[in-house]
């Protein structure tokens, strides 16, 4: 396993804010992120899966 991304790597690398993610994880809504003490981590690999499982958009 690589390393764990922070909610700031994960805003950069879907380009959205952070306040949006942690408003998903009130929701129960994005990929899955894990807490490891009071800071929340997501796996690289979860978060390409997660985005390539979302529905495609209309252009």
């Amino acid at each position: 396993m690589g390393k764990l991304w922070s909610v700031e790597d994960l805003s950069e690398f879907l380009g959205i804010p952070v306040n949006t993610l942690y408003q998903w994880r009130t929701k129960k809504y994005g990929p899955p992120g894990r807490r490891v003490g009071k800071h929340v981590k997501y796996d690289p690999d979860e978060v390409r899966a997660w985005f390539l499982n979302q529905p495609q958009a209309v252009a």
